[in-house]
C-alpha cells in the first residue's frame, strides 16, 4: 500500500496534461425594448422595430461567442472582462469585445478552429444577413468566414423569447493550443 500512496502524491504534483483541442460554450440573453437599432452578429437591423436592453450594444450573438471562446481557454467571462459598470463599455460595439477576446487567446497561443452560434428569436429573420455576420465575426477573430457558423431558431411562441420579450443566443467554440 505505501507504493500507492506515494504514487498518488506524485501524481497530484504533476501538471495536468495540456489538451490539444478545447471546447467552450457561451450563452447570452437580453430583454427587448423600443429604441435604437438592433445589432446582431455585428450587423444592424434598423427595421426590427425594437432593440435589446443592455449596457453595450447588447449583441447577444457576439456576447455568447465571446463567452464560448473565453470558456474554451478557461478565461474569465465577458462580464468580468467588460463589466457593465464601466462607462467605457456604454453603447460599445461588441465586435470590439470579440477582437479583444481574440487577442487574449493569441497571447496564450490559442488558435480558433471554429465558432458556431445560434440565435433564439421569433424576429427578426436573419437569413439574408447571415453571410455578412459571418464575415464581420471572422474579421474580428482573424479567421475565415468558413470557420464561423450563424443560424437562428424560434421558440414557437413559447415563453418570454417566444413572446418577443427577449432574444438569446448560444455559441460553441473549438480552439487549439499551439
Amino acid at each position: 500500500m505505501p507504493v500507492l500512496k506515494s504514487a498518488s502524491r506524485a501524481a497530484s504534483r504533476q501538471k495536468p496534461p495540456v489538451c490539444a483541442i478545447r471546447a467552450g460554450l457561451g450563452y447570452d440573453i437580453h430583454r427587448t425594448r423600443p429604441g435604437r437599432t438592433l445589432r446582431l452578429g455585428g450587423v444592424s437591423f434598423p427595421r426590427a422595430g425594437f432593440t435589446l436592453d443592455g449596457h453595450s450594444d447588447a449583441d447577444v450573438i457576439l456576447h455568447a461567442a465571446c463567452d464560448a471562446l473565453l470558456g474554451a481557454a478557461a478565461l474569465p467571462d465577458i462580464g468580468r472582462l467588460f463589466p457593465n459598470t464601466a462607462r467605457c463599455h456604454r453603447n460599445r460595439n461588441s465586435l470590439e469585445f470579440l477582437a479583444k477576446v481574440r487577442r487574449k487567446l493569441e497571447r496564450r497561443h490559442y488558435r480558433i478552429l471554429n465558432l458556431d452560434c445560434t440565435l433564439l428569436a421569433e424576429k427578426p429573420k436573419i437569413a439574408k444577413q447571415v453571410p455578412l455576420m459571418r464575415r464581420r465575426m471572422a474579421q474580428a477573430l482573424g479567421i475565415s468566414a468558413g470557420q464561423v457558423g450563424v443560424k437562428a431558431t424560434t421558440h414557437e411562441g413559447l415563453g418570454a423569447i417566444g413572446q418577443g420579450q427577449g432574444l438569446a443566443a448560444l455559441a460553441v467554440a473549438m480552439i487549439s493550443q499551439e
